[in-house]
């Protein structure tokens, strides 16, 4: 048989959870089952099944580093054609008549496998939702989970809403999107995924949700930021001008003599509060903004001005 990390595609030094993954997503794509009177199918999955046997076995894996086993399970510089056991793909020895056996009394006779209690039978009971055969043919199975992503806008991260979504197998359900939801946070429903099997349990729908941009919000934790264009007239001067918010407008004062890059507070205008997290705080930064077209009157106030004010004196 060929070296068992390359049938499984795990590296020699995979953990013991990455060998099982890739023998779980192997054993269910070439199941026999699926691929019924392909005989090229049960012979992948015999390989499949006889690389785990090797390699998701602790001990066997062992030997198998250190070289005293081979692929096959068979000590280092045995010859199978000189007498003794011949290797059974399915593990545990019995030559070749147990080699060529009925695939499916392999299958639950001899597994792939017990690290941690994990066999091939566990896979193949998996993959018939609980109809495999053997001792294990009519226990309660989970039913599927559903993995849905949408994308939320950034209001209804903050304050939260409720969104309609079409599930894979076509039911439409509406799902409560949380305050406070964060970008690329998951949200479980349990119980609205795929039907359980034999008594058991559904599965869960898994909204894997994208918080889409603001046009001049962006979120800090629980406060949120923005810029806030100004005159030069409500830069020096002060004044009362409004500012918009998830939650309306309100007018926000400006002290005169305000500089750009100024940073206001508007206490209570972020993220609401949510699961124990105090309510956030809005921080507006002041830009001050000259007009897009000449203006005669504040070139003539400009020139006209008088002052040893240096705004670059800090850089020398």
């Amino acid at each position: 048989m060929r070296d068992p990390y390359q049938v499984l595609g795990v590296a020699k030094t995979a953990s013991e959870a990455e060998i099982k993954k890739a023998f779980r997503n192997l054993a269910k794509k070439h199941h026999p089952d699926t691929h019924p009177g392909d005989e090229t199918a049960k012979k992948r999955f015999q390989e499949i099944s006889a690389a785990y046997d090797i390699v998701g076995d602790k001990d066997k894996r062992a030997k198998f580093d250190g070289g005293e086993i081979d692929a096959n399970g068979n000590p280092r510089g045995f010859d199978p054609r000189a007498g003794g056991f011949r290797g059974n793909p399915f593990g545990g020895g019995g030559g070749q008549e147990n080699a060529d056996r009925d695939f499916h009394f392999s299958w639950n006779d001899q597994g792939g496998g017990s690290e941690q209690g994990f066999s091939a039978e566990d896979i193949f009971a998996e993959f018939m939702g609980g109809r495999g055969r053997g001792g294990r043919a009519n226990r309660p199975t989970r039913g599927e989970d559903f993995a849905v992503a949408i994308t939320a806008s950034f209001a209804e991260g903050v304050v939260g809403g409720t969104r309609r979504i079409v599930l894979t197998n076509g039911e439409q359900i509406d799902v409560k999107i949380p305050l406070g939801l964060k970008d690329g946070q998951q949200i479980r429903v349990k119980g609205r995924g795929g039907a359980g099997h034999n008594g058991g349990p559904n599965g869960d729908v898994l909204l894997q949700v994208t918080v889409a941009p603001h046009p001049y919000l962006t979120r800090d934790g629980n406060d949120l930021r923005m810029d806030l264009p100004v005159t030069l007239k409500e830069a020096v001067l002060g004044a009362k001008v409004p500012v918009p918010t998830l939650s309306g407008t309100v007018n926000l004062s400006i002290p005169a003599s305000s500089n750009s890059g100024a940073v206001l507070r508007l206490k209570g205008k972020g993220v609401p509060a949510h699961g124990g997290e105090a309510v956030g705080d809005l921080y507006v930064r002041l830009v001050v903004a000259l007009p897009d077209r000449p203006d005669a009157e504040l070139k003539n106030f400009a020139e006209g001005w008088q002052s040893d004010f240096d705004p670059r004196a800090r850089m020398k």
